[in-house]
C-alpha cells in the first residue's frame, strides 16, 4: 500500500469541503487525503492571488517528508499543473479531473463577469448539458448557495510555467463530461499543448458530470486510491469505471 499524501484542489467557487465524502471513502481505502481550501476560496480574503493559491498547495506539498499525488478539479487542474512545474522533485503524479492545464502565459481561470473585485457563480446557464446533466435541483440548489466568488486576481493571474521537468511527471486525466477519446484527440491535434508535452499520460473514464465528487465520489475515490505514484505510459482512449 502506497503511503503518499492526495492532495486535494477543487475548481472555481468551492472550498475544501467539497471533497469531505471523497476524503472519507479514501481514508476507508487506506489513502491519505488532505484536501486544500484556498486562499480566496473559503477563507474570506477577497484579494487573494493566484500566487497565494500556488503557495498554499506548495506548503502541503513541502509539510510531507514523501513524494505527493496531487490532485486538481476543473480549473484547478491548471493549479495542480502548476504545483508539478514548481516541485517537480515531489509530485509523485498529478491527476487532473474535468479539465487540462492552461498554458504559460494565459489566465488562469477569467472565464466570467468580474463584478466589485470577484468573480461569481454565475448560474446553471453556462452548464446546461452534460455538465450538470447528473446534478438534481436540490444539488443545484445547495452548489449554488455555498458557491464561493473568485478573487479577480486568481481569475486573471497569469500562469507561469518554467522548468520542463514537470513534463517527467505522470499525469492521469480522469474524464467526466468528456470522454478519453475526445480527450486524446485533442491532446493528438496538439489543442492542448502541456499534455501533448508529457511523457506520461493516462485517460481513464468516470461517468459523471463536470462535478464527480458530488455525484460519484465512492466511484472517483476508488479511481485515485488506484492512483500509483510509478510513471505509465500513454493508454490513448483508456475507460474505466
Amino acid at each position: 500500500m502506497t503511503t503518499e499524501q492526495i492532495v486535494l484542489l477543487g475548481g472555481l467557487w468551492l472550498d475544501g469541503s467539497m471533497w469531505n465524502t471523497v476524503g472519507h471513502e479514501l481514508a476507508q481505502r487506506g489513502r491519505r487525503a488532505v484536501p486544500v481550501t484556498l486562499p480566496g476560496q473559503g477563507d474570506g480574503n477577497s484579494a487573494a492571488t493566484l500566487a497565494d493559491q500556488l503557495a498554499a498547495v506548495l506548503a502541503v506539498v513541502d509539510s510531507d517528508p514523501g513524494k505527493s499525488v496531487v490532485v486538481g478539479h476543473s480549473a484547478a487542474c491548471t493549479l495542480a499543473w502548476m504545483a508539478a512545474d514548481a516541485r517537480p522533485e515531489r509530485v509523485a503524479k498529478v491527476v487532473l479531473i474535468g479539465g487540462v492545464p492552461s498554458d504559460d502565459g494565459r489566465p488562469y481561470a477569467d472565464f466570467f463577469e468580474i463584478n466589485n473585485g470577484v468573480m461569481p457563480f454565475p448560474g446553471w446557464e453556462p452548464f446546461d448539458g452534460a455538465d450538470a446533466a447528473d446534478l438534481d435541483e436540490q444539488a443545484r440548489q445547495a452548489f449554488a448557495a455555498a458557491a464561493i466568488p473568485v478573487p479577480e486576481r486568481v481569475a486573471k493571474g497569469i500562469v507561469r510555467l518554467t522548468d520542463e521537468r514537470r513534463f517527467n511527471v505522470p499525469i492521469m486525466v480522469v474524464c467526466p463530461e468528456f470522454t478519453p477519446a475526445a480527450a486524446q484527440e485533442s491532446i493528438d491535434a496538439g489543442d492542448i499543448p502541456e499534455l501533448a508535452r508529457a511523457k506520461h499520460v493516462d485517460l481513464i473514464d468516470i461517468d459523471s458530470g463536470h462535478w464527480p465528487m458530488i455525484t460519484r465520489p465512492a466511484e472517483l475515490a476508488r479511481i485515485l486510491a488506484e492512483v500509483s505514484p510509478r510513471p505509465h505510459g500513454r493508454v490513448p482512449g483508456a475507460r474505466r469505471g
